[in-house]
């Protein structure tokens, strides 16, 4: 099956992540490309750019949905994906903060890949900015993350024995410890985005106090 629907899989995923489904796009590009790497029944490049196209298309569509419906389809339905009000909260306070680079770095960073796109929209970031950074996300992410994993993939090929256990328990400690420092992070940013929240509604009553009646 994967040799046959391999690329439009990737590509599939890839692009309903990028919209805002909660899917497993990073790992559908890792596994592909070390099935690629180690058996060579599918073609690494055309892997990369069913990823990047997927990737570009995707954020694509959830930036007109963010354009389109802003906040409020976010708040009602979001949390059925995954989209709590944190989140969502955390996602507005990184984008009002860094702007473009949000959009580039948001695709390698697994708490907001989801729904950067979706924020971009609903903050009216200029289309044509959008997409310049998404593009270069796009590719960086997808086409990096497929590439380096195909050249493991070709190297575990020529691996056995202990030697082969050791690198395999040492890639699945790092993928675990990469999870940890993600939710980690996620805390403390989310921590952040509550208290600049706070602030801002401080700041909101304190002009309300002082505007003449």
């Amino acid at each position: 099956m994967l040799v046959h629907y391999g690329y439009g899989v990737v590509g599939i995923i890839v692009m309903f992540e990028s919209m805002g489904l909660p899917l497993p796009a990073e790992s559908v590009i890792i596994a592909a490309s070390l099935y690629a790497g180690s058996t060579h029944h599918l073609e690494i490049r055309w892997i990369a750019l069913a990823a990047v196209l997927g990737a570009i298309m995707g954020d694509n569509i959830g930036y007109l949905i963010g354009h389109h419906f802003g906040y409020g389809i976010l708040k009602k339905h979001g949390h059925k994906v995954g989209m709590t009000e944190e989140r969502l909260m955390l996602g507005r306070y990184l984008f009002r903060k860094h702007g473009g680079i949000v959009v580039f770095l948001g695709r390698f960073i697994a708490v907001l890949r989801v729904f950067v796109a979706l924020l971009a929209g609903a903050n009216r970031m200029p289309w044509h900015s959008f997409l310049f950074f998404n593009a270069l996300g796009g590719i960086c992410w997808a086409g990096g993350y497929a590439f380096v994993t195909y050249e493991l993939g070709k190297q575990i090929e020529k691996i056995s024995g202990p030697v082969g256990v050791v690198m395999a328990i040492l890639g699945v400690s790092c993928l675990i410890g990469g999870l940890i420092f993600l939710k980690k992070n996620e805390k403390r940013l989310t921590e952040e985005a509550l208290k600049e929240a706070e602030a801002d509604e401080k700041r909101d009553e304190a002009r309300t106090e002082t505007k003449p009646s």
